[in-house]
């Protein structure tokens, strides 16, 4: 069975001098959870990566199945599982580059120490913030496909961030025109990771010089009755159902404030 990531690194490959092509798979990389072959077991919350010497570097391995690690290892390893942007922020300037499903899946692939740095670098950067009256929306017209494509695979991962998203076409106070998602009943804490999400989705789209303004409504805002006429609408999934598994806080990964420590 194909996952996301053999299908975009084969339409990387298929496509080598398709910019979007290439950030698309990047962008699947950073939300993909992998798992990260170790050296030893995880000792509180360090971790130490098994670190391979190759013809290009000094590679780490990470598989996105967990059997497609066993395979390659030919039986049960230590690993941690965390996902690619942990991997890549963890990894940045440290000259170690990621071999991903090496030797067990078509979208085997070396990613290089410069690229993991980039990766890294490009996920951290913020969003900034600034205030503007809108007084007048209308249908979003000209938003590429590709942008839209990749908004609503940012929002599938947003499980129970918030309800709904509504894209419009906006018109402030002096007459300044933009774009504007306006995210309805977000989570409280949830505006940051919303923000970075829509972000990320600008810079991997590969749309240049793009702007999407983004602000927060709460359920029965007296604005969403104009905004939501003319709006493209996207449902975000609800929160995930609980189940008995419990995760230590300590857990290396776990925790987005306190990545895991190379030792």
């Amino acid at each position: 069975m194909q996952t996301d990531l053999d299908n975009a690194h084969a339409a990387m490959e298929a496509a080598p001098e398709d910019d979007t092509a290439r950030l698309k798979f990047y962008e699947r990389l950073a939300d993909a959870e992998l798992f990260l072959m170790l050296g030893a077991e995880p000792l509180g919350g360090n971790i130490l990566p098994a670190l391979f010497d190759l013809e290009d570097g000094r590679f780490v391995l990470a598989f996105d199945r967990e059997e497609r690690l066993s395979a390659f290892a030919e039986g049960p390893v230590p690993y941690a599982a965390l996902p690619g942007r942990v991997i890549a922020a963890t990894l940045a300037g440290q000259g170690v580059g990621l071999g991903l499903n090496l030797g067990v899946a078509p979208s085997a692939f070396l990613v290089p120490a410069e690229a993991l740095a980039w990766l890294a670098g490009t996920l951290d950067h913020a969003p900034g913030a600034a205030e503007a009256r809108p007084v007048a929306y209308g249908r979003p017209e000209g938003v590429p496909k590709g942008l839209i494509a990749a908004l609503e695979a940012k929002f599938a991962r947003l499980a129970g961030l918030a309800a709904r998203a509504h894209l419009v076409a906006v018109t402030y106070e002096g007459g300044a025109r933009s774009h504007l998602l306006a995210f309805e009943a977000a989570a409280p804490g949830a505006e940051d990771a919303l923000a970075k999400a829509v972000s990320e989705a600008l810079v991997f789209s590969g749309v240049e010089a793009g702007a999407i303004d983004v602000t927060f409504l709460a359920a029965g805002d007296p604005a969403l009755a104009a905004l939501t006429k003319p709006a493209r609408s996207f449902d975000l999934p609800p929160p995930a159902r609980e189940t008995a598994q419990v995760l230590s806080p300590a857990a290396p990964g776990m925790d987005p404030a306190r990545p895991p420590k190379l030792r």
